[in-house]
Parts: C-alpha cells; sequence; structure tokens
C-alpha cells in the first residue's frame, strides 16, 4: 500500500473508530454528515470572516490554530462519509485531479483565474 493510501487510511481507521466507540453511527446518515461537512466548511470562513487581506496575513500565524482545526473537522467528514459510502476517497481524489489537470491544462491556465469554459 502506498505512503499516500496508508496515511489516509490510518486516518480514516481513526475516525471511524472514534465514531464507533461513542455507538453515534445511529446519527450518521449521509444526509447529516453531508449537512455536518457544510457546517464545519462554513466555520473555516469564520476564521477569515470581518478581516481584510492585510490583517488576515498579519494574523496568520495566530489563525493558524483555529484554521488547523477547523479545516480537521471538515477532513473528519469527509473520511466518514466517503467510508460510510464505499467510497475510495484517494482514487476519487486522483481521478478528479486527472479531469481538471485535462480541463485546466498549464499552458492555458496558468496564472489565470478564468474558469476553463473561458479559456482560449
Amino acid at each position: 500500500m502506498p505512503d499516500g493510501m496508508s496515511d489516509i487510511q490510518n486516518l480514516t481507521d481513526r475516525v471511524v473508530a472514534f465514531r464507533n466507540a461513542r455507538d453515534w453511527k445511529q446519527f450518521h446518515k449521509p444526509k447529516d454528515m453531508a449537512l455536518s461537512l457544510a457546517l464545519e466548511a462554513a466555520e473555516v470562513l469564520e476564521v477569515f470572516q470581518w478581516k481584510s487581506e492585510a490583517e488576515i496575513e498579519a494574523q496568520l500565524p495566530t489563525l493558524k490554530e483555529r484554521l488547523g482545526e477547523e479545516l480537521s473537522d471538515v477532513l473528519y467528514w469527509v473520511l466518514l462519509l466517503a467510508a460510510d459510502a464505499g467510497l475510495d476517497i484517494r482514487a476519487a481524489f486522483e481521478q478528479k485531479m486527472q479531469k481538471n489537470e485535462s480541463k485546466y491544462p498549464e499552458e492555458l491556465s496558468k496564472g489565470s483565474s478564468k474558469k476553463y469554459t473561458d479559456l482560449e
């Protein structure tokens, strides 16, 4: 098993074990986990809410801990939802990156913020 897969599998095993030890699977329907994922993603936004770019840059060292916690919450739900759906998240990620690489060829998209449909 490649290192990347091993790391993802170890994280997945850990979140599943955490959930199962607390008998919470009964509450974790796909819709509810997707809602929890969206709510945690919104908490990532709160880290930056009402701050200018200059404030964010100046405060980033102190924001990192909170940002790390919120991103970890997002990752928790991604891994748990994928595990319960029987989805190989690493393979899904690799396939999506291949699609992105095709939609955004480096020679057309480098330094551009255009959507792939607007690249020439």
